[in-house]
């Protein structure tokens, strides 16, 4: 192998690692931010691994996330309408908070 050669080789493997640093990178943000996503959303986070899926990861969790039932939706609902505590300790509404 001649100077230039391997210099042409050292580049190019030097290229292959820094984009692969950046691959990982970009997969792990958004891996983070769909469990974050789903977490508000009521579901487990662990629905973000969908993601991994090979072509169609990201659109199952897109569909999801539009079409499907939130389940925080419905411990909103239980909670207006008073069957359950409201999150964070909060009265149900239409109830005193002041002793009586």
């Amino acid at each position: 192998m001649d100077h230039g050669t391997q210099a042409t080789a050292s580049v190019l493997a030097s290229l292959a690692l820094g984009y692969g640093i950046f691959l990982l990178v970009v997969v792990a943000f958004t891996l983070w931010v769909y469990w974050r996503i789903f977490e508000k959303a009521g579901y487990a986070g662990a629905l973000s691994l969908l993601n991994l899926v090979p072509g169609v990861g990201p659109l199952i969790c897109v569909i999801i996330l539009a079409f499907g039932r939130w389940p925080i939706e419905d411990r909103l609902a239980a909670a207006l309408a008073g069957t359950q505590p409201s999150p964070g300790g909060a009265p149900p509404p239409g109830t005193s908070v002041m002793p009586q």
